[in-house]
């Protein structure tokens, strides 16, 4: 059976982990601007507050583990009033050793092991719309385990290291992510597939882009009638099916066209499109630019980074 999340987990590609020990003690606090790339933190000891942009307030606590899959700006401090330090991501992502926040001597009120990866999609944002901006899991064990995992596996240069790094940071975010397959949780891709119902239209969309689904198809999969399908559907993943789908197949394009072996025909095929012509007019619309232009350039951007 085909698992939609373990799709765009392919596509995303995740890799180049990096990981570091932070604490603080004393009074402190830190406000780190917009980031971009995916990171996590799981805190070890102690607590302290976390405000993310456009999220709630968290308290987080000892087994408390947090994903932000696109890292937007936020603070972090104790829970003592203070002017955050203001820090730049990008230039704390290059520093080596644990980062201290507050008192450099003594004990730490709150220590954590966190880490960023970047995705290798050239389509990352297509994708990641369609998960949380926030995964914040409490008390369990397999997360922090594999953030220790994690952490050892980076720590030394070992044959396999990158492999090892890439496939660890797959599993930690289908663990994290299956924990969002809850009615409550915000309107996305876990949400949806949370739905019995919901997520029979998605697997067939996901196992047979090239069928020319209608609206009326996918509400006989999930076995509602079509208007309770669209607003079922509009509510819980956040899009509409059509939107969905459309997206779903303009990412496997631009998968497919970085591949020097297929042509444009045969993606337009492989999408659901009945020529090259109509293909090229929907994906220009969608994206900005024809595909030829497109795979042609991400061939020019491997090239350039091997």
């Amino acid at each position: 059976m085909v698992d939609p999340l373990s799709d765009i987990i392919r596509l995303l590609r995740p890799q180049a982990i990096f990981t570091k020990a932070i604490s603080g003690a004393g009074c402190w606090g830190v406000r780190y601007a917009d980031f971009g790339h995916p990171s996590f933190a799981v805190v070890i000891e102690g607590s302290c507050r976390l405000a993310v942009d456009g999220q709630r307030e968290l308290s987080l606590d000892a087994g408390d583990f947090v994903l932000l899959p696109t890292t937007p700006g936020f603070e972090m401090s104790g829970f003592e009033p203070v002017t955050p330090e203001f820090i730049d991501p990008h230039v704390a992502a290059r520093a080596s050793g644990e980062v201290r926040h507050g008192e450099q001597h003594g004990a730490a009120s709150v220590r954590i092991q966190g880490g960023y990866f970047v995705f290798g999609s050239a389509d990352s944002g297509l994708l990641l719309s369609l998960l949380p901006d926030l995964i914040h899991v409490r008390g369990v064990d397999r997360l922090s385990t594999l953030v220790t995992l994690l952490v050892e596996e980076a720590a030394f240069d070992r044959p396999g290291r990158d492999l090892v790094l890439a496939r660890l940071v797959e599993i930690l975010l289908v663990e994290a992510l299956r924990l969002q397959q809850t009615p409550d949780a915000p309107a996305g891709l876990m949400r949806g597939l949370g739905d019995a119902r919901l997520a029979e239209a998605v697997r067939q969309m996901h196992t047979d882009p090239a069928r020319p689904w209608t609206m009326a198809d996918l509400a006989k999969e999930a076995a509602l009638s079509r208007s309770a399908f669209f607003d079922r559907f509009s509510r819980n993943v956040g899009v509409p099916p059509m939107e969905y789908l459309l997206a779903w197949r303009m990412a496997l394009a631009k998968d497919l066209l970085r591949r020097s072996d297929i042509t444009i025909a045969e993606v337009a095929e492989r999408v659901g499109y009945g020529s090259a012509s109509t293909f090229s007019t929907a994906f220009s619309r969608y994206v900005g630019q024809p595909p030829g232009r497109y795979a042609r350039k991400s061939t020019d951007q491997f090239v350039a980074s091997s």
